[in-house]
């Protein structure tokens, strides 16, 4: 926005593969996330700490690249919705001009997708585009620090919306 405004920002390439089943979309990533060229990087995202209670790994004190593994492990693949947009700060409310992530791919790079959840409301947004192409859709409480819901209560609606659920694959 050559204005002085936020300037551009892309976000970050999808964790997936052929034998994901469920998909975490967040809404884009946070500056500590760009930064660090990883998803949920922020020390007080929740993101993984609830990955790693649903999937009783130990995922916290994984470095990135392990972690990314053992998502794919257990079928799990994470991703945004948007590519790109202006952005001044972390808040999804000052998301400004996204543009969306090229989900035509999905069938290609997933083709055992069966369930998308939504890391908060402004991903979430996007459900009904997923429901009615076949896919569960669950809009999920976000792991972000900003949203106050207690863990334990965030935990059991990511259980219940079967995040994690499914068996994890041989190595």
């Amino acid at each position: 926005m050559g204005d002085g405004g936020p300037q551009l920002l892309h976000g970050l390439p999808p964790i997936v593969d052929a034998g994901i089943r469920t998909l975490i979309l967040g809404s884009f990533p946070s500056p500590a996330s760009l930064a660090a060229q990883q998803y949920y990087a922020h020390r007080r995202n929740q993101f993984w700490q609830l990955l790693a209670a649903l999937l009783g790994e130990t995922l916290v004190e994984l470095d990135y690249r392990k972690r990314s593994s053992c998502l794919l492990a257990h079928g799990i693949g994470v991703w945004d919705v948007y590519a790109s947009c202006y952005r001044t700060g972390a808040l999804d409310s000052a998301i400004e001009a996204g543009e969306p992530n090229d989900f035509s791919r999905l069938d290609e790079l997933a083709p055992q997708l069966e369930r998308i959840g939504f890391n908060g409301q402004t991903a979430g947004r996007f459900a009904p585009w997923f429901a009615a192409r076949g896919f569960t859709t669950t809009v999920l409480p976000s792991s972000s620090p900003a949203y106050t819901l207690a863990f334990d209560e965030k935990l059991a609606r990511w259980a219940a919306a079967g995040i994690g659920a499914t068996p994890a694959r041989s190595a």
